[in-house]
C-alpha cells in the first residue's frame, strides 16, 4: 500500500475513532439526562399531588386540575397511587414493586424506579396529621424516538465522519507527500552522467528540505568520488603506460636487427631502469590499497613517537644524506605518558618519511623542521618546509592517487605519497592538516590520539 493511501486510512481511522468515543459519551450523557428530565416531571407531579391531596386548604380540586391542565401535559399511561406508610403491605400487593423501592421512599422521603419504559417516583408527605406516600407512574414513550434519532443522527455522523475524513486524508497526504513526489522525479534525472544535479531544498527549515541537502550532499561527494576516480584512472594510465611503452619500445628496437653487446647492454640497462620505476609504482599502488580503512589487518603495539621521529630522520638521511631536517624539541611534552601512541611503527615510519622526502624534494634541500608537541588527548607533529608550494585551487586535489600540482614538473614522483600517508594517519585514528602557499612554502600538521592505557 502507498504510503498517500496509508496517512489517508490512519487519518480516517484516528478520525472516526474521535467521532465514535464523542459520541458514545453524548449518547451516555443525554440518555442519563433524559431519564432525569423525566424523574423531575415525575417530581412535580408527585409534590402537587400530595399537596392537592392533604392540604385541603392550599389547593382545591378544581384549582389542582386547572393547574394540570395549563402547566402540566398528561404523560403517557400516568398513573397515581397515593397509600400511608402504615398500610404498605396492602399496597404492595395492588402495585408489585420491589420492597427496596418503598423503604428507601419511607426513610428518604423519594425513591426512584425503573421497568422499561415504566417509570415510577415516589414522594413522602409527612406532617402532623398525615404520614403517606404518593406514588407517579408514567411511561417515558419519547425517550425512545429522541433516542433512536440521536443513534440515527449519530451513524450518518460517523459514515459521514469516515467519507470525508478519507477524503481530507487522500488531499491532506497528496499535499505532504507532494516534495517527496518532486523528489523522485528530480532523482529520476539523476544518473552518473547528470551528476551536477540538485534537488530543490526548500526553505530549508522542514524535514523534507533537510532530507534534499542530505542526498545534496550525498551527490557532491558522488560526484568527487566520480571526478576522483576519473582522475585516478586517466593518471594510473598514464603513470603505468609510461614504463611499459618505454619498455616495449626499446625491446623492439633492440630487436628489430641485430646488434652489439654494448648495445643490448643499454637496451637491458633502459628497460631495468622502466621495469624498476613500474615495480615502485605498483609497490605504491599495493600500500595504498593496504592502507585502506580496514585497519583490522593491522597489528598495533604502543610506541612512543619521539623514538619513531628519530628513526624517520636516520631513514631521509640513509636517502637524501645532504638534507637539512631538523628536530624542534622546544615544544615537546616534559611528561612521556604524552608521547605514547597505539600505531603499527613501520607504517607511521612509511607516512611520516613520504611527507619529510617530499618537504625535502620540493624545497631543493632547504631546511625542514620537524616538532612534536602534545594535548591533553593528542601528540601533535608539525612538519613545515619552504618549498614551492602548492597552488590555492589545487589545493582541494592533492589526496588524489597520481595528482600531482602544476609546479611539480620539474621534480620527480608519481603523486601517491601523500594520499598514502593520508590513509596511514587514519588508520591510525588521527588527522591530516595541510596549509601551503605558493612559493613560500608547506606546513602540515598530524593528530594522533593518545596511548591511555598505562596511565594511572
Amino acid at each position: 500500500m502507498k504510503i498517500q493511501y496509508r496517512i489517508a486510512l490512519l487519518f480516517a481511522m484516528l478520525t472516526v475513532s474521535i467521532v465514535l468515543i464523542v459520541s458514545v459519551t453524548e449518547y451516555y450523557f443525554v440518555n442519563q439526562n433524559t431519564f432525569e428530565d423525566f424523574y423531575k416531571r415525575l417530581e412535580i407531579r408527585a409534590v402537587i399531588a400530595a399537596k392537592s391531596r392533604f392540604e385541603k386548604e392550599a389547593m382545591s380540586k378544581s384549582t389542582y386540575d386547572e393547574i394540570r391542565r395549563l402547566h402540566l401535559e398528561t404523560l403517557p399511561d400516568e398513573r397515581e397511587y397515593f397509600f400511608d406508610v402504615d398500610s404498605q403491605r396492602g399496597l404492595i400487593a395492588k402495585l408489585p414493586l420491589s420492597k427496596s423501592f418503598y423503604r428507601q421512599a419511607e426513610i428518604y422521603g423519594v425513591a426512584r424506579h425503573r421497568e422499561h419504559n415504566m417509570f415510577y417516583y415516589a414522594y413522602r408527605y409527612n406532617d402532623s396529621d398525615v404520614n403517606s406516600i404518593v406514588i407517579i407512574a408514567a411511561k417515558n414513550e419519547f425517550i425512545d424516538s429522541y433516542l433512536r434519532n440521536l443513534r440515527t443522527i449519530i451513524v450518518v455522523s460517523i459514515v459521514s465522519a469516515i467519507l470525508l475524513s478519507l477524503l481530507i486524508g487522500l488531499w491532506f497526504s497528496k499535499i505532504i507527500l507532494q516534495p517527496i513526489s518532486i523528489i523522485t522525479h528530480k532523482v529520476q534525472d539523476i544518473s552518473a552522467s547528470q551528476l551536477h544535479l540538485r534537488l530543490p531544498e526548500g526553505n530549508g527549515k522542514d524535514e523534507i528540505s533537510e532530507l534534499s541537502a542530505t542526498f545534496n550532499n550525498m551527490l557532491d561527494r558522488l560526484e568527487a568520488t566520480f571526478e576522483t576516480q576519473k582522475n585516478f584512472i586517466s593518471n594510473a594510465s598514464h603513470e603505468l603506460n609510461t614504463p611499459l611503452t618505454a619498455i616495449i619500445g626499446e625491446s623492439e628496437y633492440t630487436l628489430s636487427k641485430q646488434r652489439n653487446a654494448e648495445d643490448y647492454i643499454r637496451s637491458m640497462s633502459v628497460i631495468l631502469n622502466e621495469a624498476e620505476r613500474l615495480k615502485r609504482i605498483t609497490g605504491s599502488l599495493l600500500h595504498l590499497a593496504q592502507t585502506g580503512y580496514n585497519g583490522k589487518i593491522q597489528e598495533f603495539t604502543s610506541l612512543r613517537l619521539d623514538e619513531v621521529i628519530y628513526i624517520v630522520k636516520e631513514t631521509v638521511d640513509n636517502i637524501i644524506p645532504e638534507n637539512k631536517v631538523f628536530i624542534n624539541l622546544s615544544m615537546m611534552p616534559e611528561d612521556q605518558q604524552k608521547l605514547m601512541i597505539k600505531g603499527n611503527q613501520q607504517l607511521l615510519e612509511l607516512a611520516l618519511v613520504n611527507i619529510v622526502i617530499n618537504g625535502c624534494k620540493y624545497s631543493k634541500n632547504k631546511p625542514v623542521q620537524v616538532s612534536i608537541a602534545a594535548t591533553d588527548t593528542k601528540v601533535v607533529i608539525s612538519i613545515e618546509d619552504q618549498g614551492i608550494g602548492i597552488p590555492k585551487d589545487e589545493i582541494a586535489y592533492i589526496y588524489e592517487p597520481f595528482f600531482r600540482a602544476s609546479n611539480t614538473g620539474s621534480f620527480n614522483g608519481y603523486g601517491i605519497g601523500l594520499p598514502l600517508s593520508r590513509n596511514i594517519i587514519r588508520l591510525h585514528n588521527g588527522e591530516l592538516e595541510v596549509r601551503s602557499e605558493e612559493n613560500k612554502g608547506t606546513f602540515i600538521k598530524i593528530k594522533l590520539p593518545l596511548d591511555t592505557s598505562g596511565w594511572l
